[in-house]
């Protein structure tokens, strides 16, 4: 147990750059809140409803994380800062990291769509600040989250996704923060995917531009009535 603690705390200082050491660790809410997880998920599959709750409430008052007794965590999950909120069926892999104010939200089961109705997070899924993340979708291996992206679609692996509703960003972000990227954001505006469709027009803007700028200097050369008379044989 105590190795697999220490591993643990070392997957956290390996993303969070403010860590210095693993004591210092211990005292991120979001270790608690996965600790006290941890316990109430083992007595929710024993159905000890009442108490997977109590413990479910008193981890949300100390850390103000929410994670229902019933959600599937894997190794090394880390959530940073906190504010977060994860829902009954969500499933969450390995090496997953989580920063403050994302939840992982489910469908309304009056609809009729009883069962899984919360987000399944793959292995070395990154889900950005801000983020919601909605419905039995599925964020792939490796795939990104940007921060207060709204994801109600499959992500595919290895994918960033940024957005309202998040789409996937027009070129490969790995060169901006090869491996782990924090926050699941890339920074640069090609990797913005609203200027992959501003793109078209902007060239086509230029060209325009282009075309008046030559007309311009043909008329400042051979003169008004030149170009009238050349309109007028035509």
């Amino acid at each position: 147990m105590t190795s697999a603690l220490i591993d643990y705390l070392d997957s956290i200082k390996a993303r969070d750059p403010a860590a210095r050491s693993r004591w210092e660790v211990m005292l991120y809410p979001g270790v608690w809140a996965l600790g006290f997880h941890r316990v109430a998920h083992w007595l929710f599959v024993g159905n000890l409803f009442f108490l997977a709750r109590f413990i479910n409430h008193f981890s949300r008052l100390l850390t103000a994380i929410d994670i229902h007794p019933g959600a599937t965590i894997g190794r090394h999950f880390f959530i940073d800062h906190g504010f977060t909120v994860i829902g009954e069926t969500a499933q969450i892999g390995d090496d997953v990291t989580i920063y403050q104010n994302v939840t992982l939200g489910g469908t309304n089961p009056t609809n009729g769509l009883t069962g899984k109705r919360h987000p399944t997070l793959a292995d070395r899924v990154v889900v950005g600040s801000g983020a919601q993340v909605l419905g039995p979708i599925t964020v792939n291996e490796g795939a990104r989250v940007g921060a207060n992206a709204v994801v109600t679609r499959d992500v595919a692996a290895n994918t960033s996704v940024v957005g309202i509703p998040a789409k996937p960003v027009p070129v490969d972000a790995t060169h901006y923060s090869p491996g782990f990227l924090a926050y699941g954001t890339a920074c640069g505006e090609d990797c913005d995917p609203q200027r992959a469709g501003l793109t078209a027009v902007e060239q086509e803007l230029v060209a325009l531009r282009r075309e008046l700028a030559d007309l311009r200097a043909e008329i400042g050369t051979r003169g008004t009535s030149a170009i009238v008379d050349q309109v007028k044989r035509a």
